[in-house]
């Protein structure tokens, strides 16, 4: 007598030929619309993201789904199966983009400027914190949200407040040229410790809301966290390093394994229980500072993340967009006051924090203007709220309105500010050694 048919002995069926249609012009779709914007957003002196999230803003129900609601429903249907095959594109494309982030990291200049980086952080994680929860329970009237849920409303929108889309500001950043200044690596390292905390926070509403928070549930997340640092440390000489020493030879398989160690680092994370965007950054961090990954390496690696993978990934990310909500009167004016509270808020709080640590004024308006942009990190946390039940559609559409609006400001006011704020020797230095300098000997501006 047979037994029962091993998991790994069954058949899997291939994907439908509907499916691998739609998915193929989906993808294609959404690339070529996002590099056609990101062409027009660059003529007109903004950032290619601008253009790739206007991508998926006009593909989406704003604007393909009302003109043309059954091309827009067979395109992008909202069959949860189909749509994950998309979004599973835009989650690689997210970990490489925030892994390269941390290959380019100067892991010097920050442990130099550690505490600078500490006080912008917490200034503009509190201020727009309390702004948002103070904002909360009169939004929560307006919008006739029931009383029981107003407090667990009130704390979500805070936290929503707090976050900084590290995928954005890192988008933009290198879009302009910018992360190898000082001003780029302090903005990414206080947007790392801003979202760090945004996840926590995120993790405790949930416990909250599914059935309530334990010390042992905070206990774990906390412990988790060390654990990831400690590995982080232990594992850079032994396994990062030895690992990209046996390619050596080989600029492909180099960028491969890389890759690879990314993946499988935010998996590691993601199988903690905290967020996977934590174990790519953390990885590409120790393979920048392994000394085994020289710039041409790292070149090649944006260029397959940059220029295919981070258009589609953010085009994606505009389709979740419904600006129609916007036309009841009360919806619109909360957007209004979320949008004020957010902007006013995270400019605020990392103007303050800069300020205390002896920036320069236009070096604090930069801060504030890099790490003001929420970007995808703020849908992700209105998705989550969505699921929770904590927001309804209304609500869950100003958040994603505050995350396009604010990515969409921060490049013109980066530009503006970084304008002014001369490079420093060891700015020269670094843009001399990552090739990026104009031919005239002199730091490109972005």
């Amino acid at each position: 007598m047979s037994g029962p048919a091993l998991p790994w002995a069954t058949p899997v069926q291939p994907m439908a030929a509907d499916s691998l249609l739609v998915f193929l012009l989906q993808v294609g779709v959404l690339l070529l619309t996002a590099i056609l914007l990101g062409r027009l957003a660059a003529r007109l002196g903004l950032p290619a993201i601008v253009g790739e999230l206007t991508a998926g803003v006009l593909l989406g129900p704003s604007l393909f789904g009302w003109l043309a609601p059954s091309a827009a429903h067979w395109l992008l249907p909202s069959d949860p199966a189909q749509m994950h095959l998309l979004d599973a594109v835009g989650q690689v494309a997210v970990l490489l983009l925030v892994g390269l982030t941390g290959i380019e990291m100067d892991l010097a200049m920050i442990r130099r400027r550690g505490a600078t980086a500490v006080r912008v952080s917490l200034a503009g994680l509190l201020v727009p914190l309390a702004l948002g929860i103070g904002l909360g329970h009169p939004l929560a009237r307006l919008l006739d949200i029931g009383s029981a849920d107003r407090q667990m409303f009130a704390i979500f929108l805070g936290v929503a407040m707090c976050v900084s889309a590290i995928p954005v500001i890192a988008k933009t950043l290198m879009d302009m040229d910018l992360v190898h200044r000082d001003v780029g690596q302090l903005t990414l390292a206080a947007g790392m410790v801003d979202d760090a905390f945004g996840w926590l926070m995120l993790s405790v509403i949930s416990a909250m809301t599914l059935g309530g928070l334990t010390a042992g549930d905070l206990l774990h997340a906390v412990g988790s966290l060390l654990l990831v640092m400690c590995l982080a440390a232990l594992l850079r000489g032994p396994v990062v390093r030895r690992a990209l020493r046996l390619c050596r030879g080989s600029d492909e398989r180099t960028v491969a394994v890389a890759a690879a160690m990314m993946l499988l680092a935010a998996a590691g994370t993601q199988a903690l229980g905290l967020e996977a965007v934590l174990g790519a950054y953390l990885c590409g961090m120790l393979i920048g500072s392994s000394g085994e990954f020289d710039q041409v390496r790292t070149a090649s690696l944006r260029m397959v993340v940059l220029a295919v993978l981070a258009p589609v990934f953010f085009a994606t990310a505009g389709l979740r967009i419904d600006l129609r909500a916007l036309r009841e009167p009360a919806v619109l004016l909360a957007a209004s006051a979320v949008l004020a509270v957010a902007i006013v808020g995270k400019f605020a709080g990392a103007y303050l924090g800069a300020r205390l640590s002896r920036l320069s004024r236009w070096e604090a308006l930069a801060l504030g203007a890099g790490m003001n942009a929420r970007g995808v990190i703020e849908v992700i946390v209105a998705m989550v709220g969505l699921r929770l039940g904590i927001l309804d559609t209304r609500t869950y559409t100003i958040i994603v309105l505050v995350a396009v609006v604010t990515s969409v400001m921060a490049p013109p006011l980066l530009r503006m500010a970084m304008q002014r704020v001369d490079a420093t020797e060891e700015e020269t230095l670094r843009l001399v050694a990552s090739g990026r300098m104009a031919a005239r000997g002199s730091p490109e501006r972005a």
